[in-house]
């Protein structure tokens, strides 16, 4: 079967790629502004003439260069401006705007517009100004034709990092038959179901319900997230080799450290095995607080600043150690441990702090993008015959 081909928009590193490229997808065009992204692109996947490296604005130019036959358009468009990062600007912020960069695309194809979109951002995108960025992004794709579903896919499933994002998937008005769809007929026009699936927060489709879009919205048949298999440890380094701080710099943090998560490390001092965790800084009330966790990283993200940054924490044989999180570490947390590196540390923890977590969209693919594609599942018994829980 030949392969499908797909365009990533704000491409990043190349994340995107990574987790389609197993199923079967071809990106026959990549965008991003970042040289420095393109740089650890290229470092991975080689000399890569497809990424265009260029302003999404410029329509024209980006017009120019798509290949003909684009079946999906993915879009991780920045997220700053949807958070307090960016002072809540919203979709008419700097960065979070180029988002209508990308509809001008889509405008601007046609006839020959994909016939899938997915987009990714942060969940903060439902609750930016209340819901009405989202709502005004949702009804700008329906404005193209586009029918929509949402949902939210937390890395942590997949990976020991807390990662929720929000997906929307856009689908043209062919697929709405789909066997992928099968049971969501009512949902043209009427209201969509916000059980207890946790890939759907009643938060999400209370809002969605509230939307009302030129085409509508569909609820794809999706199987419960996986129970992951990776622990914290399995992807921390405990070398010695590693530069792990100085006494003064590890009494400094834990005097931050509120008692309960002071009072467990010491409890595990004396341990005579060593037990691997993660620490980092924000602000709590006004002062700044380091905090432990021993199951899941916190969200990665871009160390502009000591707050941003990741702590690996060794505590057991005598000891408590602290040291920066390394980007291979970064890498092996947005599950793609055999990255290749060809860039300084920080700007590869760059690179990873901006991107998405590669198993949640390899799963993504699995259950929603490439069945739409495939309509041998109706003839194999259709999506009920596949198991509620899967990897």
């Amino acid at each position: 079967m030949a392969a499908r081909l797909f365009a990533e928009f704000f491409a990043g590193i190349g994340l995107v790629r990574a987790g389609l490229e197993p199923g079967g997808w071809h990106c026959a065009y990549a965008n991003d502004v970042d040289s420095k992204k393109k740089q650890m692109y290229e470092g991975h996947f080689g000399p890569s003439p497809e990424y265009h490296l260029g302003d999404v604005w410029d329509c024209g130019e980006v017009i120019r260069r798509l290949p003909t036959g684009i079946e999906l358009a993915t879009a991780s468009f920045p997220c700053v401006d949807l958070s307090i990062a960016g002072h809540w600007q919203g979709l008419d912020g700097k960065h979070s705007s180029t988002f209508f960069a990308f509809l001008d695309v889509l405008k601007a194809m046609g006839n020959s517009r994909p016939a899938v979109v997915l987009i990714e951002n942060v969940v903060g995108f439902v609750k930016s100004r209340g819901g009405k960025d989202f709502a005004r992004a949702c009804s700008s794709i329906a404005e193209l034709g586009y029918w929509l579903d949402a949902f939210v896919l937390d890395a942590k499933w997949f990976v020991p990092q807390s990662r929720p994002r929000i997906f929307i998937v856009a689908i043209r008005n062919h697929l709405r038959t789909h066997p992928l769809f099968a049971g969501s007929e009512g949902l043209f026009g009427g209201q969509l179901s916000s059980g207890a699936h946790p890939l759907r927060p009643a938060q999400l489709t209370e809002l969605c319900d509230r939307i009302d879009l030129k085409t509508g919205w569909v609820q794809a048949a999706l199987p419960n997230p996986p129970h992951r298999e990776t622990f914290l440890g399995d992807v921390l380094d405990a070398g010695g080799e590693l530069e792990w701080w100085s006494e003064s710099d590890v009494n400094h943090h834990l005097e931050l450290m509120q008692a309960p998560s002071r009072d467990r490390l010491r409890k595990l001092m004396p341990l005579p095995t060593v037990r691997l965790g993660t620490a980092f800084r924000r602000t709590r009330l006004g002062k700044p607080r380091t905090e432990v966790r021993f199951d899941l990283a916190g969200c990665l993200r871009t160390p502009k600043g000591g707050s941003a940054r990741q702590i690996v924490v060794r505590a057991g044989k005598g000891q408590i150690e602290f040291r920066w999180m390394t980007a291979r570490e970064y890498a092996r947390l947005q599950g793609i441990p055999s990255f290749q590196f060809n860039v300084p540390e920080q700007q590869a923890m760059y690179g990873f702090g901006d991107a998405v977590c590669v198993p949640a969209i390899q799963w993504i693919d699995r259950w929603y993008l490439s069945p739409l594609f495939d309509r041998t599942i109706a003839a194999s018994g259709g999506l009920n015959a596949r198991p509620i829980l899967a990897g």
